[in-house]
């Protein structure tokens, strides 16, 4: 593990939907001014994902990345982060074609099918802004978000030509063992990033004990070859936070991950929880990484060798 904490920052993600936040960034200049915001407050990695500008609807075609993207690889130093997970109602096929287009240091993929349930959310919310938000919900009490081996495979030999690296997002000690499977497989080479999800109906939950079972299971699987961090879905975000930062991991924030900057408190920007979670790393004795390092600890491709300018 690296002593220096890589922050990431999720700027808008396909779980939230616009009637849950006024603060969700929506629209290209949203996106971008988010994006190197939260670059600006300590983020060494930023998320992205793109939405249609009127609804906020999830867009996965590389023609919605083209619209912010350059600006903000213009703008900041940090690493973007291309989902390939976009939306659980998205084939893969669909989900993989900005990361091809724009070449990216790094690039998140999701480690295993899971039930992934954002129904739970509609018991919050009386009325939506949009038709396909209620939809988005409802539907998600039979979805399947898809990610077989055959999937896991076709991102990777599509990808790994670019010099694009994986953010491996592991919802479940499970997923742990399909990354373990593809590095036996020789078609990952360390260091790893590994991303360990917390807190999402259909996957592993927010318990210390849930916490310190992904981690001794990572570190019985991957030896000092990986990176270790964690995002905590909602309220849970900066708990697990700390959970990672006590035990030598990174860790990211983000409105894709939570809407929130306390309790009732929404936050105004992704920059706020950027700026929080760097004050708990400073107030332990830890530094943050700058994207110069981070590049270091993952052996990254570096920013000119992108497709974004």
């Amino acid at each position: 593990m690296s002593k220096k904490v890589i922050i990431s920052c999720a700027v808008t993600g396909a779980i939230h939907t616009p009637t849950m936040s006024e603060f969700l960034p929506i629209t290209p200049k949203q996106i971008t001014n988010a994006a190197v915001g939260a670059a600006n407050a300590g983020a060494s990695i930023i998320h992205i994902h793109a939405r249609d500008p009127v609804t906020g609807r999830p867009d996965q075609s590389p023609e919605a990345f083209a619209k912010f993207l350059p600006q903000i690889w213009q703008n900041t130093d940090a690493i973007l982060n291309i989902t390939t997970g976009g939306s659980p109602f998205m084939k893969v096929e669909e989900r993989v074609l900005p990361a091809l287009k724009f070449k990216p240091e790094l690039a998140s993929l999701n480690m295993g099918s899971m039930n992934f349930g954002l129904f739970p959310l509609l018991k919050k919310y009386t009325s939506f802004k949009h038709s396909w938000e209620r939809d988005h919900l409802e539907n998600s009490t039979d979805l399947v978000f898809k990610n077989t081996f055959k999937d896991i495979e076709f991102v990777l030999n599509s990808c790994t030509d670019n010099g694009t690296k994986f953010e491996f997002e592991c919802y479940d000690t499970a997923h742990l063992y399909n990354l373990a499977h593809f590095v036996d497989r020789k078609l990952i080479k360390p260091p790893f990033f590994i991303q360990t999800v917390f807190g999402l109906l259909g996957g592993i939950g927010t318990h210390t004990d849930d916490v310190a079972h992904m981690k001794r299971t990572a570190d019985r699987l991957f030896g000092n070859q990986y990176e270790w961090s964690v995002l905590g879905a909602g309220a849970n975000q900066m708990r697990v936070g700390a959970l990672s930062l006590a035990s030598g991991g990174h860790v990211r924030v983000g409105l894709e991950d939570s809407i929130w900057a306390g309790k009732g408190v929404h936050a105004k920007q992704n920059s706020d929880q950027v700026m929080k979670i760097k004050k708990i790393i400073e107030e332990i004795g830890l530094e943050t990484a700058s994207p110069k390092e981070t590049r270091e600890i993952l052996s990254l491709k570096g920013k000119m060798n992108t497709n974004f300018g």
